[in-house]
């Protein structure tokens, strides 16, 4: 009866009822209504004009319609080579799948990937390039890659003297700040800083502040150029014009990406597999309102519990409900959904949950059965010391 109560009140969480409601004024921007900082080319071409040109891009990298190599290459830029993130260069690699070279089919453009054996772009790789432009869509969350991936990028170049230039995008995450703050000893590329979970910076932003914080190796530092984005409101969710990846397919997911991301660390499924990744989570022992069964398909080629009928919880209504929302990580699912399949002797974390969570106590805390608002506490401390770091390299 107890499992039920929760459960229960976990469902009214999801409806908008329980907790404090102080995303008021927060607002949801359509994609037509903005523009990122590749659009107005004027402000960054003469930067390329007459140099050898490498490119650090996927399929967000658009300006409008085009992509921003085919743009480049028009404009006679000398794109000298691609690279690319995980996911690929088109976008349709699983999570975590290796990303092979080759070369893209339109322009002939060799393609280096930097999510292989490679994650850091060799001298070899950089043999000839004078300037590089990276322009990737983040979502503001320490685990998603493309910021290691900058990282990686702003070193290499450092090491062998290239200018790079972020194109800078807004963060759709960027309105609230939660999370504990990775310890070294979780240091992955999963997540490379001493930052929380959530850490309300821009890509350029972030560039920045490793560069300023001496975070690149050896202290290197990495003559950076951060071209802005017209109008960037920080108290508002940015619903993307392309995925960032196969499996957030759109705003309530990209919203919803940070909390349900630790169930990749535990043995409950996020909906890869499903028409809804990311906006949905479950398990065959799970009670809940929502019955769903991950399948093979584009962008989920083995996904979790695959062919297995889950039970679990749908949160579409609860992102539709952003205004209204507490604007923190919402533990409280992770909680219950642990707490019920624990009780069935599952092992419910993997391996993977302390380099998510950057910090071994949160496995601890949910297993001592520490309340969501006392994880959080623990979490004050650092989060303050993070924001007087994090202040410093604001743009906007």
């Amino acid at each position: 009866m107890r499992n039920i109560i929760r459960f229960a009140l976990a469902l009214l969480w999801v409806g908008g009822m329980v907790g404090q409601a102080d995303g008021q004024g927060l607002r949801l921007i359509p994609k037509e209504q903005y523009t990122c900082g590749a659009h107005d080319t004027e402000n960054y071409l003469h930067i390329l004009e007459g140099k050898n040109v490498g490119v650090v891009a996927n399929q967000t990298s658009m300006i409008g319609s085009t992509h921003l190599v085919d743009s480049l290459v028009t404009l006679g830029v000398d794109v000298r080579r691609i690279f690319c993130p995980e996911h690929g260069f088109r976008g349709a690699a699983d999570a975590g799948a290796k990303v092979t070279d080759g070369r893209d089919e339109k322009t002939g453009i060799e393609i280096a990937s930097l999510y292989g054996k490679t994650k850091k772009p060799t001298p070899e790789m950089l043999r000839d390039i004078e300037v590089m432009l990276f322009y990737l869509q983040d979502v503001g969350t320490r685990f998603y890659t493309y910021i290691s991936t900058l990282t990686y990028v702003m070193e290499a170049c450092a090491e062998n003297d290239i200018r790079v230039v972020v194109l800078d995008c807004p963060n759709p995450n960027g309105f609230y700040i939660d999370g504990p703050v990775l310890k070294p000893e979780n240091k992955s590329f999963v997540g490379m800083h001493p930052v929380p979970v959530v850490y309300g910076m821009t890509i350029g932003e972030y560039g920045k502040m490793v560069n300023g914080e001496g975070w690149l190796k050896n202290g290197v530092h990495c003559e950076l150029t951060v071209v802005g984005v017209p109008g960037y409101d920080r108290n508002a969710i940015y619903e993307l014009p392309v995925k960032p990846s196969p499996n957030l397919p759109n705003w309530e997911s990209v919203y919803l990406y940070p909390t349900l991301c630790f169930f990749e660390g535990t043995i409950v499924s996020v909906g890869r597999g499903t028409d809804k990744p990311f906006q949905i989570f479950g398990h065959p022992d799970l009670r809940g309102e929502l019955a769903f069964t991950p399948e093979s398909k584009s962008g989920a080629s083995k996904p979790l519990l695959e062919g297995q009928r889950c039970r679990g919880l749908d949160l579409t209504e609860y992102a539709h409900d952003y205004a209204n929302n507490p604007q923190h990580l919402q533990l409280e699912w992770l909680i219950e959904a642990y707490q019920q399949l624990s009780e069935k002797n599952y092992l419910f974390f993997t391996k993977y949950f302390n380099n998510l969570a950057g910090d071994s106590l949160l496995k601890q805390q949910i297993e001592n059965g520490k309340s969501a608002d006392g994880i959080r506490a623990s979490w004050v401390d650092d989060l303050e010391n993070f924001k007087s770091i994090r202040k410093k390299y604001l743009i906007y």
